[in-house]
C-alpha cells in the first residue's frame, strides 16, 4: 500500500502521457467521428440556468453566484416557449432537460416546470447541492417526473464542509444521497471536486461512498475561474492530478463503482480509460444551455464571449442550427501554447470551459500529465 494515498503501490505507477501507437490509431478514428458530430449537431443535452440564486458561498464555484443576483430568475413560461420552439425538430425522449443554477432547488417552481416537461415528453433532471432534497422535496420532485439527479459531495466531512462554507452541508447532502439510494427509478450520481483537502482521502471516501450505495461517481479538478480563482487550497499540482487520473483508472479496474473523470480536458493516454469514451467537448455539439439571462450558450460554464444569441432576440433552434460556429470549429483555438501542439488535431484546444473571455487557455490537462 501507498501510505500517502492508500492505493495499492503497483497500481500508482503512472503510464506515458504520450498516446501510443493503439491509442493514436483510436483517436484518429474517433477525429473522423467528431467532425460528422459537428456537422449534424444533434441536440442531447439542455441545461436550464433557471436562477442564478444560491443558498451557499463553496470556494470553488466558477460563478460566484450571490445569494440576491442583479439576474432575476427567468419565468417557466419563458423557458417553455424555448421548448415548445424546439419540439418540431427534435425527439423530445431523447433530450434530456437539466436544471442547474446557483442552487435549482431554491425555485419553488421547479415541478410546475418539470410537469410541463413531462407532458411535452421531455426527461428532465437537477443538478444539486443536496441542502434542500428534504424528504418532502424529492417525493414533490419525483411525482414531478423527476427522472436524473446529480448530487455534489467533495470528500469528507470536514473537507465538504470547508469547500461549501456551511457546517451542515455534509450532513444534508448525504441524508439526500441517502433518500435516492432508495429511489429505483431514478439514475444519480455524485460529483466531486478533487483539491488539497480531499486529495489524501480519497481512497477512504471512495469506500464510504460504496458503502451508501452510489453506483456512479463523477471526478474533476478545480480551474482558475469566477471564486475558485483565489483559493489556492484547491489547486492540485501535476504528481497530484496524475494520480488521480490513476487512482481512477484503479477504481473503474476495481469494478465497485462506476468511476470517471468530468468531461473536460484532454488526456492523452489515459484517454478511453479514465472515461467511457474519447475526449470530446460536447457543448455546442451535442450540449446547448440557456442561461438566466436568457443568453443561449454551449454549457453553463462557458465564458460571456462564447453566447450565441438570446431566447429574447433569436430564435432558439435557429441559433443552434446556423450559429455555435466557434464550437463546431475549432481551427481559431490553434493560438498561444496550443498553436505547436501535436496534440491539437485530437483536443482541438481543450474544452470551451477552460477559455477565458478572449478565448485564452486557462489550463492544460494534458501538459498537466507527468510524463514517466
Amino acid at each position: 500500500m501507498n501510505a500517502w494515498t492508500g492505493m495499492p503501490a503497483k497500481k500508482t505507477i503512472p503510464m506515458n502521457k504520450h498516446p501510443n501507437i493503439k491509442k493514436r490509431i483510436a483517436l484518429e478514428l474517433f477525429r473522423s467521428i467528431k467532425r460528422n458530430r459537428a456537422k449534424i449537431h444533434e441536440l442531447h443535452t439542455l441545461f436550464w440556468e433557471c436562477t442564478l440564486r444560491c443558498n451557499m458561498s463553496c470556494r470553488h464555484c466558477g460563478s460566484d453566484c450571490p445569494a440576491s443576483p442583479a439576474v432575476p430568475d427567468m419565468p417557466v413560461e419563458d423557458f417553455l416557449k424555448v421548448i415548445d420552439g424546439i419540439t418540431p425538430y427534435v425527439e423530445p425522449g431523447k433530450v434530456l432537460v437539466l436544471f442547474t443554477g446557483g442552487e435549482a432547488l431554491v425555485r419553488e417552481d421547479i415541478e410546475e416546470c418539470g410537469l410541463e416537461l413531462c407532458r411535452r415528453g421531455y426527461p428532465w433532471g437537477v443538478v444539486t447541492n443536496g441542502y434542500l432534497m428534504t424528504r418532502e422535496r424529492l417525493d414533490s420532485l419525483l411525482a414531478s417526473g423527476l427522472r436524473t439527479a446529480t448530487i455534489s459531495l467533495d470528500g469528507l466531512e470536514e473537507a465538504h464542509n470547508w469547500l461549501r462554507r456551511d457546517p451542515r452541508s455534509f450532513e444534508r447532502a448525504v441524508d439526500a444521497l441517502c433518500m435516492l439510494a432508495e429511489e429505483k427509478e431514478i439514475a444519480w450520481d455524485v460529483v466531486t471536486c478533487v483539491n488539497q483537502r480531499n486529495f489524501k482521502e480519497l481512497m477512504l471516501f471512495k469506500d464510504f461512498l460504496i458503502e451508501m450505495g452510489v453506483k456512479r461517481w463523477r471526478l474533476f479538478a478545480t480551474f482558475p475561474i469566477g471564486r475558485a480563482a483565489g483559493e489556492r487550497d484547491l489547486w492540485l499540482t501535476n504528481e497530484q492530478f496524475t494520480w488521480v487520473m490513476n487512482f481512477i483508472r484503479f477504481c473503474r479496474k476495481e469494478g465497485k463503482m462506476h468511476v470517471s473523470y468530468s468531461c473536460e480536458g484532454f488526456l492523452g493516454n489515459y484517454e478511453a480509460e479514465v472515461r467511457d469514451s474519447i475526449f470530446q467537448c460536447d457543448a455546442g455539439i451535442h450540449t446547448a444551455s440557456i442561461r438566466a439571462d436568457g443568453a443561449i450558450s454551449g454549457c453553463p460554464g462557458i465564458r460571456a464571449d462564447f453566447h450565441q444569441g438570446n431566447i429574447y432576440k433569436e430564435d432558439f433552434i435557429d441559433a443552434w442550427d446556423h450559429a455555435f460556429k466557434p464550437y463546431r470549429d475549432r481551427r481559431w483555438a490553434r493560438k498561444g501554447e496550443c498553436a505547436d501542439c501535436k496534440m491539437f488535431r485530437y483536443c482541438e484546444g481543450n474544452c470551451m470551459r477552460l477559455r477565458d473571455d478572449g478565448g485564452n487557455l486557462l489550463a492544460c490537462h494534458y501538459k498537466r500529465l507527468v510524463d514517466k
